[in-house]
């Protein structure tokens, strides 16, 4: 019988960096709607009332995007307003995007890959957790809980930013595996003089039912609470989001994936369209790993994919099932389409700010959480 501890982190959609990757999706959504084969590579940082924007936006109609309402938008919808700084219609805006359409022939030359990037993807046999590693699983279902919080029990005047990180014990026996919950730790946005003792009770009742319900779906996981639950251990937190610290897009990138037990491979996937290879590579390893396990090939696939300059497909480098077990690459190659021209034309989804909040893998319905026809 062996024992290891994995960790895993995950912050609210008003902790500054995220607010920076769901602006900068939300200019990838809106490119996207005026032009499929749009081009966009954008980052985004926040301090204070200020959010700064540099990069490309390339479509039919760009330099029409209202950048500041999108921008305040997101500040709104994160839980923003007069009672947490700064409200959205105070954010002062500056951009130095190149705006403007594609030039001639360059939406042809979207099939072709603009850059190099290394990706990452990964799969586990536990469909209870949409096959990713339990730890990033429970950490994202207490942060959902915990941000709706702030809407749920109003009295207790909580804000849009927030953090959780926790620990968990997983045990290999004979027989499988078990899971138990070994700390946990939450860092809410919370107004001076507010009942501290309320949200203490009220966070130890969330992570108490969000375990007993990812207990019932998932054989082996302890419904039992840590002997340790920490709400705001370095005391009051009140000032938070980007006046408390600085925000840049692309710092989430292992809360986007799946938890630092699993290699984050190459760049930053918020601010990117799908056919950029760091995004749509990311996707495809996801999806490559998720039909190596579901065929019942191994319980854990670990997929390693390369992008060269000019590539129109994918690379696959790298296949290790458990147990450090390699899988012959080209056993693959020819069963899946690892194309840009996929991934900028079937990686669609409506919603890119839940998707910048919440993790690329969060929901089932995903187009690349969909193993079938790869």
């Amino acid at each position: 019988m062996t024992s290891s501890i994995y960790p895993a982190e995950f912050i609210f959609p008003g902790h500054p960096d995220k607010l920076c990757d769901a602006i900068a999706d939300s200019l990838v959504q809106e490119a996207q709607r005026r032009e499929p084969r749009a081009l966009v590579g954008v980052e985004v940082a926040a301090h204070r009332d200020h959010v700064y924007i540099t990069g490309r936006i390339g479509c039919e109609g760009a330099e029409h995007i209202d950048v500041k309402s999108i921008v305040r938008e997101v500040y709104q919808s994160a839980g923003y307003d007069k009672d947490w700084y700064p409200a959205p219609k105070k954010v002062k805006v500056t951009s130095n995007l190149c705006l403007g359409p594609l030039e001639d022939g360059e939406a042809e030359y979207r099939e072709l890959a603009d850059d190099q990037a290394i990706c990452i993807g990964y799969a586990n046999d536990l469909e209870a957790t949409n096959h990713l590693p339990i730890e990033h699983w429970l950490v994202t279902r207490f942060a959902r809980r915990l941000y709706a919080l702030r809407l749920d029990l109003p009295d207790l005047q909580l804000g849009p930013d927030g953090k959780v990180v926790i620990a968990v014990r997983e045990t290999a026996t004979d027989d499988g595996a078990t899971w138990q919950l070994e700390a946990f730790s939450c860092s809410l946005q919370q107004k001076v003089g507010s009942d501290e003792i309320a949200l203490h009770r009220a966070v130890r009742l969330v992570i108490e039912e969000e375990l007993v319900a990812a207990a019932k779906k998932l054989p082996g996981l302890s419904p039992e609470l840590p002997k340790a639950l920490t709400v705001n251990g370095a005391g009051n937190f009140e000032v938070g989001g980007p006046e408390g610290d600085n925000g840049l897009s692309g710092k989430k990138l292992v809360c986007d994936a799946y938890g630092p037990r699993v290699p984050i491979g190459g760049g930053a996937w918020s601010g990117k369209d799908f056919f950029k290879a760091d995004r749509a590579g990311g996707l495809h390893a996801r999806k490559l790993a998720k039909m190596i396990v579901q065929l019942g090939i191994t319980r854990e696939a670990q997929v390693v994919l390369g992008w060269f300059p000019g590539d129109r497909a994918a690379r696959i480098l790298r296949i290790e099932a458990e147990g450090g077990r390699l899988l012959d690459p080209q056993r693959f190659e020819q069963m899946f389409d690892l194309s840009l021209l996929r991934s900028g034309t079937t990686y669609q989804v409506t919603d890119l700010v839940q998707l910048a909040r919440w993790g690329h893998f969060a929901e089932v319905d995903y187009p690349w959480a969909n193993a079938v026809g790869i």
